[in-house]
Formats: structure tokens, C-alpha cells, sequence
């Protein structure tokens, strides 16, 4: 049975078969297990780099969200600070405009004093410019004649004694 398996083309090429399969098979494992080894490699890489960057991008979320915060803690402090301010501003307005109409009242005041000063002036202007001339028609009526030019002599008389 061995002389016929060996005489048998079918036995050679199987053994043909067998070592040039496991010649055949010993590069190329190499080449093979280099050739996944390196797409290994590289989707380590990528694994590694896509890891990297989810970091820096939770990294970057996490600076983004406290940045928020702060802007909306900063910019409810800003409104704070302009109500407030507001608020100084129209306790300041009412008082200015107090003081305003303060002023304005007195000054009121004081052109209503005024113009009754002056009222009053020319009442008394009027009064005395009136007492004026009827007193003057009175002493008119009174030194016509001879009455009067007695009353003029004695007064020319008089003046002498008067101005010592």
C-alpha cells in the first residue's frame, strides 16, 4: 500500500500541494500578520485620536458651559447695576425738579413782590403828583388878589431870619 501510494500522482501532487502551501504560507504570514499588524496600529491611532478629541471637545463643552455661566452671571450683575443706576437717576431727576420748581416758585415770588413794589410806587408817584397840583390850584385860588401878594412880601421878609 505504500508502493502504490507512491506510485500515485494524486499522493505527489497533494505532498506538492502541502509543501508549497506551507512554504508559500511561511512569507507570507509575515507579510500577512504585517499587513494587519499595521491596520491594527492605524486603527489605534485613530481610536487614540478619536479619544483625544472627544477630550478636547469635553474640554472645550466644560470651558464653553462655564463661560456661559459666568456670562449670564455677569450680565445679570450689569442689570443690577442699571436698575440701580436707574434708580439713582430718578431719585436725582425728582429732586432736581424739586429744586426746580422750588426756584421757579420763588422766583415767582419775587417778580409778584416786584411788581407790587412797583405798583405801589406809582401809586404814590400818582398821589403825590395829584397832592402837587391841587395843592398848587389851592394856594392858586388862595394868593390871588391882595391877600396873596401880602402873604409873598412877608415871606420875601422873613427869609433873612429863616436862613440864619
Amino acid at each position: 500500500m505504500m508502493d502504490a501510494l507512491m506510485d500515485s500522482t494524486t499522493f505527489w501532487v497533494g505532498v506538492a500541494f502541502a509543501v508549497f502551501a506551507i512554504a508559500a504560507f511561511k512569507p507570507g504570514r509575515r507579510i500577512l500578520t504585517q499587513a494587519l499588524d499595521g491596520r491594527i496600529a492605524k486603527i489605534r491611532e485613530e481610536v487614540e485620536e478619536a479619544q483625544r478629541l472627544r477630550e478636547e471637545a469635553q474640554a472645550l463643552l466644560a470651558s464653553y458651559q462655564r463661560r456661559q455661566r459666568e456670562a449670564i452671571q455677569e450680565a445679570e450683575q450689569i442689570i443690577a447695576h442699571a436698575r440701580e443706576e436707574a434708580g439713582r437717576a430718578t431719585v436725582r431727576a425728582e429732586a432736581e425738579l424739586e429744586e426746580s420748581i422750588a426756584r421757579r416758585e420763588q422766583q415767582a415770588t419775587d417778580k409778584i413782590a416786584q411788581a407790587e413794589a412797583a405798583a405801589l410806587e406809582e401809586i404814590r408817584e400818582k398821589a403825590v403828583d395829584m397832592a402837587i397840583d391841587a395843592t398848587a390850584r389851592l394856594l392858586e385860588k388862595k394868593m390871588a388878589g391882595k391877600p396873596g401878594e401880602q402873604a409873598v412880601a412877608d415871606a420875601i421878609k422873613d427869609i433873612p431870619n429863616k436862613l440864619h
